[in-house]
C-alpha cells in the first residue's frame, strides 16, 4: 500500500468522560514517530466533554471534533467517525484510556510490513486497586495472543482484541460493511465478519495501551455486553463460519458455561448429543435430557455422525487440558472442534 506521510487517523468516541478525558488526550499527545490525525466523536455528553474537546481543536490543527447533539450510543459514533476519517489507518482510543508514546507507530509499521487488516497490542489494565481475577486473568489470555493463527484458533472463546487497543485498515472494515448495531458487542462482532472475509489479524507482543477499570465502563454497563449477549454473538458467527444447522454437538464441560451454551443450541439447529467430562461424580448423569460421557466413550459417535465438539471451560487452565485431550484423539481444532468459553 502506498501511503503518505500522514496515514493514520486516531479515532475516540466520547460521552461525559471529562472525569479521565484531560489524561486521555495528554497520552495521545505525546505520541511519536509518526504524523497522526485525531476525530473525536462527542455522542451527546452533558459534562462539558464537548467545550474541552473544542478548546484542544482550537489549539490543535490535527483534532476534528464531530458533535451530536443527542446520545446515540457508540455503534453510531463509531460510524460517523470512521465516515470523517479520510487515511487508510485508523487507530481505536477511548476516551478514559492511556497509550504508550510509540504505540501508533509501532502499529503502523507492522500493518504495512506484515500486511496485516487489524493489529492489536498487548493491554494493561488500570488502576491495579479494586482489579479482578477475571480481568487480570483475561489480560493474560489477550496479551497471549499474538499471532494470526493464535487469534483464531480462540476467536470463539471471547473477543480476540481489546477495542481500543487496535489499528485497522479502513477500506477492510468497510468492505464487511462498518460497526453493526445488532445487540452483540460491535467490536467482536467486527473482528468475527472480518475473520469470516479473510483479514489477517496480528499483535505486537508489548504491553502499548493502558485500559482504564471504572464502574462506568460499557463493558461493565451495557447490555450487550452481557453473558449471553456475547454468547449469542459467537454462536451466530459460528454458524456462518463453521457450524451449519443440524450438525450434531457434543458439549466439553458440564458447568455454568456449558449449560448456558446447551440453552442457545436450539436457536442455531444443532441438535445436542451429550456432555463431556472426566469426573467419575458427572458420568452416567443427565443434563438438559442427554447423558454425560467421557471423551473415549463418545468419540465414535462424534465420528460417526460428524458431530462438532464444543469446548465449554472458562476456568483457567481447563481449556487447555480439553484441548491437549482432543487434539491427542485425532481431532482437529476449528474443524472437530471450538473452543467457546
Amino acid at each position: 500500500m502506498s501511503v503518505g506521510d500522514k496515514d493514520v487517523t486516531v479515532l475516540v468516541p466520547v460521552y461525559n468522560a471529562m472525569p479521565h478525558l484531560h489524561a486521555t488526550w495528554r497520552s495521545l499527545r505525546r505520541s511519536r514517530g509518526l504524523e497522526l490525525d485525531f476525530v473525536f466523536v462527542d455522542d451527546g455528553s452533558t459534562d462539558g466533554s464537548l467545550a474541552y474537546l473544542r478548546a484542544i481543536a482550537r489549539c490543535d490543527p490535527r483534532v476534528r471534533v464531530i458533535a451530536r447533539s443527542k446520545n446515540g450510543g457508540i455503534v453510531s459514533a463509531l460510524n460517523d467517525g470512521l465516515a470523517a476519517t479520510n487515511t487508510p489507518l485508523v487507530a481505536r482510543c477511548d476516551a478514559d484510556d492511556l497509550v504508550h508514546p510509540d504505540r501508533f507507530a509501532l502499529q503502523r509499521e507492522a500493518l504495512l510490513s506484515i500486511d496485516l487488516d487489524v493489529c492489536g497490542t498487548g493491554i494493561r489494565c488500570f488502576p491495579l486497586v479494586g482489579l479482578g481475577g477475571g480481568l487480570l486473568r483475561y489480560e493474560r489470555w489477550q496479551n497471549g495472543l499474538l499471532s494470526h493463527d493464535d487469534l483464531m484458533r480462540d476467536r470463539f472463546v471471547e473477543s480476540p482484541f481489546v477495542h481500543p487497543s487496535v489499528m485497522f485498515r479502513r477500506a477492510a472494515v468497510q468492505r464487511v460493511g462498518g460497526y453493526r448495531d445488532v445487540g452483540f458487542p460491535e467490536d467482536y462482532d467486527l473482528w468475527l465478519r472480518l475473520a469470516e472475509a479473510g483479514a489477517c489479524f496480528g499483535k505486537i507482543p508489548r504491553v502499548l495501551t493502558y485500559w482504564r477499570d471504572h464502574p462506568r465502563r460499557l463493558t461493565r454497563t451495557a447490555a450487550y455486553c452481557e453473558v449471553d449477549a456475547v454468547l449469542r454473538c459467537r454462536l451466530s458467527h459460528l454458524g456462518v463460519s463453521a457450524v451449519p444447522p443440524g450438525r450434531p454437538v457434543f458439549i466439553a464441560g458440564t458447568g455454568d458455561d456449558g449449560k448456558r451454551l446447551a440453552r442457545h443450541l436450539p436457536e442455531h439447529g444443532w441438535p445436542l448429543q451429550a456432555f463431556l467430562d472426566i469426573s467419575p461424580r458427572r458420568l452416567g448423569q443427565r443434563i438438559a435430557g442427554v447423558p454425560v460421557m467421557t471423551l473415549s466413550d463418545a468419540l465414535p459417535a462424534i465420528a460417526a455422525q460428524g458431530a462438532v465438539v464444543l469446548v465449554a471451560l472458562g476456568a483457567e487452565g481447563r481449556r487447555g487440558a480439553a484441548r491437549a485431550e482432543l487434539l491427542s484423539s485425532a481431532l482437529v481444532e476449528l474443524r472437530d472442534f471450538f473452543c467457546v468459553a
